[in-house]
């Protein structure tokens, strides 16, 4: 491949990475400044509203297990963690950070 036309791409790939890591953060930004309740301790949320999971009737998360490989309703607290959250699986701390980070997988 040419030299130019390969400096030439990956240059347009670090500013198209660039860019998208700040509309990222801009989002992220958006989305904290517009939780209402957050600051408010008093503001009756479970973890399911906070990290705008899908939720059942009874108000459960409806996630997919990454360790049990199934679909899953259960209950997410303030801070993000799953109640089947096994703090030894590699599956279950990869899991937790998803929810944290907004990337869970649901249905």
């Amino acid at each position: 491949m040419d030299d130019g036309l390969e400096r030439a791409l990956r240059r347009g790939l670090r500013r198209a990475g660039r860019e998208f890591e700040a509309a990222r953060r801009a989002y992220r930004s958006g989305i904290e400044d517009a939780d209402p309740g957050a600051d408010d301790p008093a503001a009756d949320r479970s973890g399911a509203d906070r990290f705008d999971l899908p939720t059942d009737a009874d108000g459960n998360a409806r996630i997919v297990c990454r360790r049990h490989a199934e679909t899953r309703a259960v209950p997410v607290a303030e801070d993000g963690t799953p109640a089947c959250f096994d703090a030894d699986h590699p599956d279950c701390a990869g899991c937790l950070e998803d929810v944290r980070e907004g990337r869970i997988e649901t249905w």
